[in-house]
């Protein structure tokens, strides 16, 4: 209870469970509680302080109470509204009939082209092969029909495979309630054939052998798998302890399988696994980052990714490096007396010596010869490929493509394929466009096929590949230089959609991302089966997208734990309607019944992210300045002037004056915004840096970092190095939304001072390192600090960096993950990855973090513009200014050397 006189907070009914939802009514404060494990509503007595159990759940949850304030309350159980009434004790059931035509339940014919998840070509590159809203689709890439070839929606297909021989598509299906591997005739003519059923964990991509014989997969526990597809007999290849193996690939006779491991390092290596002696050999050293092989056809040479490029790239605004355009593209020599495919090329004089006649008795043009020619259309056999193990680690050739951010390789006829791409930046796009390359072998170069794709698949033939560029699917000759591009149609990918289907397995399958995903095995001690049991009973009720969503939400809240997000899914959430914004405030003088400007907002009008329109060069407007029209139309007081603004996204006019008259008035143009967020952020941060400045003289910067993500690196970069030569910092992470860049800016506060140098050019002494912040810090945290936004101030305090200071913090540092898009394009984050000690031991979460000085922002401090948080910052850090000053040297004497 907050005392508005007294200013003082005291606890009341406190517990160690959750109590949520308060409602006062009488002298009794009502609230929720799961004091007895589940949510119930109780009672308290400001009086006698007396707590009383008011409901009695034994099963489901109280959940949304609210009160009418005169001694009703409503709130939910069991999917139904109840009213319990505090003068009787009594609770009853609403009976309520909403009449629904049932529209968001109804079958329909439904295209999936928004919901394409996967894509690949048939052998020869004449149909495509799609995965979308959970069927396996074919479509031709230019006549023909489109076939769905598991059309259900109770299902959710993906990782589809094209055979060898082209007859049949594998591909992993939860169509038995588990992930399983499929195969489905490529024509559609008959039904899928389940291939395993032994497995109970989300499964990847699997990959057929050249001939046919086998398929490799793997799952999400890091295990690799090789099913004979005749008898359905599997064999256990390896096992990464670490994130998982998903690049692996069979060799042309398929009697090897390649794939990386992940090694502690957190680098990978490449292995072979051997199919005749079941045995898994190194095939890399441990020392560089290596993936992605593939075999070349011919069966000499094992191609594959790795980064060993070492000059890193400078940063512009550190002395500092960071790795780009690291990668090559690296060749195995499989044999000992494999030649180098790039010997040393000659331009020699061709001699003619004449040719001999051909004996028309030569066997090998007789019927009767030993061995017959391959018809020209007849592919020849594939050899038997041998490696000789040893050495093979030091019989490293290098592709002559210049290093850069590669991925995707692929081989094709004399080719090979990869994908380039820019450097990656926080906040915004890269300046290059991923790029498909084609490196031909003869010429030894690498031509671009296609720009600005975001994925790609090559045909078994390696003849043709298939390319994603935005929402469009090309297909393009591998020896045609981008001339033959053909584009394929998505338009026909049709489901015939069951709603009810789609979201019993919808829940089923997200049951099943947090039972293989959550990061601790126990379910933090919660028998997920019965709870997956318990809210499976409401989805009979489920009558649209978003009730589903309703139901996830409450099944994975019952987990406690912080990031358990539900999102999306098919269902349209309306667009709110744009507003021309001005970057300002309107009053209304009473007066005169007009609006005036009360404020304008300073912005930054050299960053485009906080400009602010009114405030732009040129524009003759001020605060007080009467609004007498917007866009010619007049505006009175008895008007909303938002309502002029709304959908308008074009300059706007307003028409102003000092006086409310419209004469003398004058035509102010400006560009619109059409949110002020930015804005209201930018002058908050500045009035708090300003306010330090003032109070210190000077002597102590100011940082926010409004989250651990793109804004907080921005911002963080942006004021750190401008402040970096004060004495003192207050670090402000209060309300920092989270992220994962915390550890960048940490590096940067705990570097310390190692020396000085002085120079002929100033009598200021630099600093080693260069850029190293000499001084006090403080860090400011709240009750919103969240996510990352724990973690850095659990991390300051660790490194030593100053003291914390405000109020604990959110609690919730399990880190999370989408693991892929549900059928209808949703997401689920299942929390997989915790935050730890050095000890290893659990912290933060559901605690959250406590700061070393408390001190609350109250509700009567706040609105009367003041910051208590803010301001023990300084003072702090001005205490330790004074105990421990930490300035730079003047510079000293100069040296005499002479004797």
């Amino acid at each position: 209870i907050f005392d508005l006189q007294t200013h003082e907070t005291t606890p009341v009914a406190h517990s160690r469970r959750s109590e949520r939802d308060p409602m006062w009514i009488g002298n009794r404060i009502y609230f929720a509680s799961d004091r007895d494990g589940i949510l119930n509503l109780y009672s308290y007595d400001v009086e006698s302080e007396e707590v009383k159990k008011e409901t009695h759940s034994s099963v489901w949850d109280v959940r949304w109470p609210s009160s009418d304030n005169s001694g009703q309350i409503v709130y939910e159980l069991n999917g139904e509204l109840h009213v319990f009434d505090t003068q009787s004790g009594r609770e009853r059931k609403l009976s309520i009939f909403v009449p629904n035509d049932g529209v968001s339940m109804r079958s329909s014919r439904y295209s999936a082209e928004e919901n394409i998840e996967g894509f690949g070509l048939s052998p020869g590159g004449e149909r495509a092969l799609f995965v979308a809203r959970g069927d396996v689709f074919t479509a031709p890439v230019e006549k023909g029909p489109t076939r769905n070839l598991t059309n259900s929606s109770s299902a959710h297909d993906k990782h589809a495979r094209w055979s060898p021989d082209g007859r049949r598509i594998a591909f992993v299906s939860d169509a038995d309630g588990e992930e399983q591997i499929y195969l489905i005739d490529q024509d559609g003519s008959g039904q899928a054939e389940r291939l395993t059923d032994r497995f109970r964990a989300m499964l990847y991509a699997p990959e057929w052998s050249p001939d046919g014989s086998r398929l490799a997969f793997s799952d999400k526990d890091g295990n690799l798998y090789s099913l004979n597809v005749s008898d359905r007999a599997i064999a256990e290849v390896a096992r990464d302890e670490f994130i998982g193996i998903f690049d692996y690939s069979w060799s042309p006779d398929g009697r090897w399988l390649a794939f990386s491991m992940n090694e502690h390092t957190g680098f990978q290596s490449l292995y072979i696994w051997s199919v005749e002696e079941n045995l898994v050999r190194r095939a890399t050293g441990p020392y560089f980052h290596e993936q992605s092989p593939v075999w070349d056809p011919d069966g000499k040479y094992l191609y594959y990714l790795s980064d060993r490029e070492f000059a890193p790239q400078i940063s512009s605004v550190e002395w500092n490096y960071a790795g780009n355009r690291q990668g090559g593209i690296f060749a195995l020599a499989l044999q000992k007396d494999a030649p180098h495919p790039f010997s040393p090329e000659s331009d020699e004089v061709k001699i003619d010596e004449g040719k001999p006649e051909a004996s028309p008795e030569k066997p090998e043009d007789s019927e009767a010869g030993s061995e017959k020619k391959a018809k020209p259309d007849e592919e020849p056999a594939p050899k038997n490929v041998s490696i000789d193990f040893e050495g093979l680690q030091d019989r490293v050739i290098r592709i002559p493509v210049d290093p850069d951010n590669i991925s995707a390789l692929a081989t094709g006829k004399g080719t090979l394929l990869y994908v380039t791409s820019g450097p990656p930046y926080y906040g915004r796009s890269s300046d290059r466009k991923p790029a498909l390359q084609v490196f031909d072998f003869k010429e030894r170069k690498s031509t671009t096929l296609a720009d600005g794709i975001s994925g790609m698949t090559v045909s078994g033939d390696g003849t043709k590949v298939l390319t994603q560029e935005g929402k469009s699917f090309h297909l393009y000759s591998v020896a045609g230089e981008g001339k033959d591009k053909k584009t394929v149609s998505t338009a026909n990918l049709m489901v015939d959609r069951v709603p009810a289907q789609e979201w019993e397995q919808i829940f089923n399958e997200v049951w099943r991302r947090y039972r293989d995903f959550f990061y601790v095995r126990n379910m933090h001690g919660y028998d997920w089966e019965a709870i997956g049991e318990r809210y499976r009973q409401w989805l009979p009720f489920v009558a649209h997208r978003s009730d589903l969503n309703y139901v996830l939400g409450e099944m994975v809240a019952e987990l406690n734990v912080g990031h358990a997000y539900i999102a999306g899914g098919d269902f349209e959430i309306p667009e709110r309607p744009k507003t021309a914004l001005p970057g300002a405030r309107f009053e209304l003088d009473a007066a005169s019944n007009r609006y005036r400007i009360s404020r304008i907002f300073r912005g930054d009008n050299q960053e485009e992210k906080y400009r602010s329109p009114l405030a732009e060069v040129g524009l003759e407007a001020s605060v007080g300045d009467y609004v007498l029209a917007i866009d010619g139309e007049e505006l009175s007081g008895d008007e909303n002037p938002y309502r002029l603004l709304q959908h308008k996204t074009d300059p706007v006019t307003l028409t102003l004056n000092s006086e409310p008259t419209r004469e003398g008035g004058r035509q102010v143009r400006y560009r619109p915004v059409t949110s002020e967020a930015d804005l209201l952020y930018r002058d908050w941060v500045q009035r708090n840096r300003d306010y330090v400045s003032e109070k210190t003289g000077g002597r102590v910067g100011y940082i926010h970092i409004p989250d651990m993500g793109a804004n907080g690196i921005y911002e963080f970069i942006k004021w750190y190095y401008p402040q970096i030569r004060k004495e003192g910092m207050v670090v402000d992470v209060r309300s920092n939304g989270g992220g994962n860049v915390s550890q960048w800016i940490l590096a940067r506060l705990s570097a310390k001072l190692l020396g000085t140098r002085f120079g002929y050019s100033s009598d200021y002494a630099m600093t080693y390192p260069y850029t190293v912040f000499h001084g006090h810090l403080v860090c400011l945290i709240n009750q919103t600090s969240a996510s990352d936004g724990d973690i850095f101030p659990h991390r300051f305090r660790k490194a030593g960096l100053g003291p914390l200071i405000g109020k604990r913090t959110w609690g919730g540092v399990v880190g999370i993950s989408s693991r892929g898009p549900l059928i209808d394009g949703g997401q689920v984050f299942v929390p997989l990855q915790a935050t730890n000690d050095v000890d290893g031991s659990w912290i933060i979460e559901g605690e959250g973090v406590t700061p070393d000085i408390e001190v609350d922002n109250d509700p009567a401090s706040v609105i009367a513009g003041r910051d208590p948080q803010l301001d023990r910052g300084i003072q702090e850090v001005l205490q330790r200014m004074e105990a421990n000053p930490m300035r730079l040297p003047s510079r000293p004497p100069d040296p005499v050397k002479t004797p």
